[in-house]
């Protein structure tokens, strides 16, 4: 690990020097992010295929749709909207003053805050490295990346390649398991930035306790999706379909199980066999459209889960390929394992409730998730479900839609997850928002309001100096 404190001094020293700090340098390393994606698309597309089967050849038939969309073109967009907006990103803030202060000038600074740390999960390696680094870098950091060590494809990619297109005096990737995370986390951060389960982020939390190190925290959960009567079952299904078995189900924000009536639930079985087979075939395990389980620890528990409920659509496994089919449950009960941990795979448990005021407490009763959706004809339900419930995000009559979104932030809630990110609360994540006064040296007959000795005149005169009608103001 010696090499490891020197690489991180140097990045701490490259800070100090300001290297990082010039809207010309942190243009010049985004633009490398967007050479990187652009100069090895295939070579990414192609680690994408052999990590989670998000299939790089025949583009004729779409078999690149999953790795562009929610892993190049996503990570370009971010690039690109961080080009465009860095220089007013950057720019002091001005704000409201008092009486007091009206010869002054109030603002708010965006300092980096100095050497970030990223950690990335393995199951969009290539999106959940890139968004939050093109944040850090915009903001002004020097960064230490940390690759998931189970997408070994993109990892070495990550790992050999894109220190090429960047600043290596403030930039460096890490490569480890678990034990070398924990040594890396010993460290002192000015900032981290973890994505995974809660169970680590619990471990990231604590470490970066021990040197006061602020910290983002996108974990996940189990999403909701409340689906009404008044559906077109066919309508929902498509897009349940869609977004549940999107990356063979190993996606955050997927929806981990949906609350229906016993009535809905015999009209949208068959819609989502329906939408199944249009999706990926009659024999989905030859669909170029479906991903596999990133390894063979994830498949066994996935395996075990099928056990859950009764299956009514799907169920069929394959372990040298790491296959689990579009899987629908029904039967299952709150008890059971698959209730209990968050899936993360193609498998979509149908729980009947009664009524909406059911559906809802079901969720209350839970912790907030990441996610949630909610799904009918009527506004005002939905509209229900979003004003009585919590979680990081929501999305009415769709899936994950919402994440395409860069004008939104995306974070979880509780248990699901601490802070912001994406476009500019990615920047703002990674910036120290430093409140600023400037005052006149002079005019000191003014300030005797405030010095000793006291009077009720000078509390009285002082109190409606302090008065702000905009926003709150602490002077003094």
């Amino acid at each position: 690990m010696d090499s490891l404190e020197d690489k991180l001094q140097q990045l701490r020293e490259a800070f100090k020097a300001g290297r990082t700090r010039p809207a010309e340098f942190r243009a010049a390393q985004l633009q490398g992010l967007g050479h990187f994606l652009r100069d090895n698309k295939q070579q990414l597309q192609e680690a994408l295929a052999q990590d989670l089967h998000k299939v790089a050849r025949n583009r004729e038939n779409g078999s690149v749709f999953e790795s562009e969309v929610s892993e190049i073109a996503i990570s370009q967009a971010e690039v690109d909207l961080a080009l465009r907006n860095l220089r007013s990103w950057m720019k002091d803030e001005k704000v409201s003053k008092n009486l007091a202060t009206q010869l002054d000038s109030a603002f708010i600074r965006k300092e980096p805050f100095g050497l970030v740390l990223i950690i990335v999960p393995w199951n969009y390696p290539l999106n959940l490295t890139l968004i939050p680094l093109v944040g850090a870098i915009a903001a002004g950091n020097c960064v230490v990346l940390k690759p998931s060590e189970t997408s070994k494809a993109t990892e070495k990619i990550l790992a050999e390649v894109l220190p090429r297109y960047l600043d290596q005096s403030c930039f460096a990737v890490v490569l480890g398991g678990p034990q070398e995370t924990g040594q890396l986390l010993e460290h002192k951060f000015d900032y981290i930035f973890f994505t995974g389960n809660p169970y680590v982020g619990k471990i990231v939390m604590a470490a970066a306790a021990k040197h006061l190190t602020p910290i983002t925290l996108e974990l996940g959960g189990k999403n909701p999706c409340y689906v009404d009567d008044n559906c077109d079952p066919q309508t929902v299904a498509n897009r349940v379909a869609w977004f549940r078995y999107f990356n063979a189900g190993q996606t955050c924000v997927a929806p981990d199980y949906v609350l229906c009536s016993q009535e809905m639930q015999e009209r949208l079985v068959p819609a989502l066999q329906n939408a199944i087979t249009r999706f990926y075939g009659d024999n989905p395990q030859t669909s170029p459209n479906l991903g596999r389980i990133i390894n063979q620890k994830h498949f066994k528990r996935l395996q075990g889960l099928l056990g859950c409920g009764r299956v009514v659509i799907g169920g069929q496994s394959d372990e040298g390929e790491r296959y689990i089919a579009p899987t629908v449950l029904v039967d299952v009960q709150e008890t059971e394992p698959v209730m209990q941990e968050e899936i993360f795979g193609p498998i979509l448990p149908l729980v009947t409730v009664r009524s909406l005021d059911e559906a809802i407490e079901f969720i209350n009763r839970r912790e907030k998730p990441l996610a949630l959706y909610a799904f009918s004809k009527r506004s005002q339900v939905v509209n229900q479900v979003l004003a009585r419930t919590s979680s990081g995000g929501f999305c009415g009559n769709d899936g994950f839609m919402h994440m395409t979104l860069a004008s939104l932030p995306f974070g979880g809630v509780g248990t699901s997850g601490l802070g912001r990110y994406h476009g500019k609360f990615s920047f703002d994540t990674f910036s120290n928002q430093r409140g600023c006064l400037l005052r006149s040296p002079g005019m000191e007959k003014i300030n005797n309001l405030r010095y000793p000795p006291y009077s009720s005149r000078k509390l009285r005169v002082l109190l409606v100096a302090m008065e702000e009608r905009c926003c709150s103001c602490t002077l003094l």
